[in-house]
């Protein structure tokens, strides 16, 4: 395809395909408003998925991307403790939100990500932002036919608990790890070619031609849903685009905060306790509850994020 239209500066997403699906992963992964650093761990030990997806049984044609609630066991203080990591993405079905609602209200405490100020509450419905990446969001939203956590998910319950990074201390840290948004898009290019090099069908990110066919199929926002669904899944290759030898501000700096108030939540006495944070953030904060709580797994349930069922 030689005759793209693009502005001058902008990245042109369709000739690298993974910056398209990166583009995507930010919707739905990174900071609401707004490979980490790894703990010591035999290799053999990796992470579970968190996100997955499901194919018809008589087609090899995506039906649902689906994300985990894991739940882990731990002694606190010789109490018995219950943690369970629910893993979202940011613009779903509404009939997913729903659920979650319904779930969350059963916890001691939740622990939410939002890059805020300290004790910021979320009204009901949500509240607009200028963010770039809010805007990113809520384009995505649109174009996919989905709805946007911020408006579905009932923050003023009292037993939601801010558990994140405030602006400030997010751009000091990426200010001193020398992070930057365009070094991510860098990195997503390199990553797609490489890929590209590679062939394989499994781990290949959509052709230029597979997007434009879905962007401009009967049924646009199913077909894109299934391009990227099978891309999110891949959140190894996906949350590579983040890491460095030290971790990232994104995930990073941010589960460590997240754990810190987890503790603050044991302290006081809460046994059954909700860490509800992006899909991405996940198979760092399983191996953090691991080595640093001796938390043992204990079970996994599927919510159906984006039914994509004809």
């Amino acid at each position: 395809m030689n005759h793209r239209l693009t502005r001058p500066g902008r990245v042109d997403v369709l000739r690298f395909p993974r910056v398209a699906t990166f583009a995507c992963f930010a919707t739905l992964f990174l900071p609401l408003a707004t490979r980490a650093e790894q703990s010591k761990q035999p290799a053999a030990a990796a992470p579970p998925k968190f996100v997955r997806i499901r194919k018809a049984k008589d087609a090899d044609k995506i039906i649902a991307m689906d994300t985990a609630i894991a739940r882990y066991q731990l002694t606190y203080q010789e109490r018995s403790c219950q943690v369970d990591l629910v893993g979202v993405v940011h613009i779903a079905d509404k009939a997913y939100y729903d659920e979650l609602n319904q779930r969350l209200a059963k916890y001691d405490a939740v622990l939410y990500e939002l890059v805020a100020p300290k004790g910021t509450r979320i009204p009901k419905g949500g509240r607009r932002s200028n963010h770039p990446i809010s805007f990113l969001q809520q384009s995505m939203r649109r174009l996919l036919d989905l709805e946007f956590q911020l408006e579905q998910i009932d923050y003023t319950r009292e037993h939601f608990v801010h558990a994140d990074l405030s602006p400030e201390e997010f751009a000091q840290s990426m200010k001193e790890r020398n992070e930057s948004l365009w070094k991510f898009v860098l990195r997503a290019m390199k990553a797609s070619l490489d890929e590209n090099r590679k062939g394989e069908a499994s781990t290949r990110p959509p052709s230029d031609l597979e997007l434009l066919r879905a962007f401009f199929a009967q049924n646009r926002a199913l077909e894109l849903k299934r391009l990227m669904a099978g891309q999110l899944a891949d959140m190894s290759t996906l949350t590579a685009v983040f890491e460095g030898p030290k971790g990232s501000t994104i995930i990073t700096e941010r589960n460590k905060r997240a754990l810190e108030v987890l503790r603050r939540q044991l302290e006081a006495g809460k046994t059954r306790i909700a860490i509800f944070y992006g899909a991405g953030h996940l198979p760092d904060l399983h191996t953090r509850l691991l080595d640093e709580l001796h938390a043992k797994p204990v079970s996994t349930q599927w919510l159906t994020a984006w039914n994509m069922e004809d």
